[in-house]
């Protein structure tokens, strides 16, 4: 299993960005996938999950709704995350990861996903 994240940027407060994170090595429609979040001296967060099978079932963090849309693309086996009105706040490395087992949990806690990407960066100025 390999997740590779991309998109990463350094953007004004205020901007956009889509990251993208491309999975393979597994049946991409079946799991449940998440994008978490670390700032520096923080602890990690869930940002947002999707159901692989129905992906009309997410979850955002409080912090992110309204603002984040998580998507995903069955043929192209990669899982996205827009960000809009991005804040200084939302400077952090983000990964994305696949849930542990196929059943549909709107879960944003660590312990339940496996097979972390490397991460890319997202860093907002004021």
């Amino acid at each position: 299993v390999q997740m590779v994240e991309s998109g990463g940027d350094l953007v004004q407060a205020g901007g956009s960005l889509t990251l993208s994170c491309t999975a393979s090595g597994f049946s991409f429609g079946k799991y449940a996938m998440v994008w978490f979040r670390q700032a520096p001296g923080k602890s990690r967060e869930g940002v947002a999950a999707i159901d692989g099978e129905e992906a009309h079932r997410t979850r955002y963090a409080d912090s992110v709704k309204g603002r984040f849309t998580i998507t995903l693309d069955h043929a192209k086996k990669t899982l996205y995350l827009q960000m809009n009105s991005l804040t200084p706040e939302d400077t952090a490395l983000y990964y994305c990861a696949k849930k542990r087992g196929i059943c549909w949990l709107p879960s944003l806690s660590g312990s339940d996903y496996d097979s972390w990407g490397l991460g890319t960066q997202v860093t907002v100025s004021s």
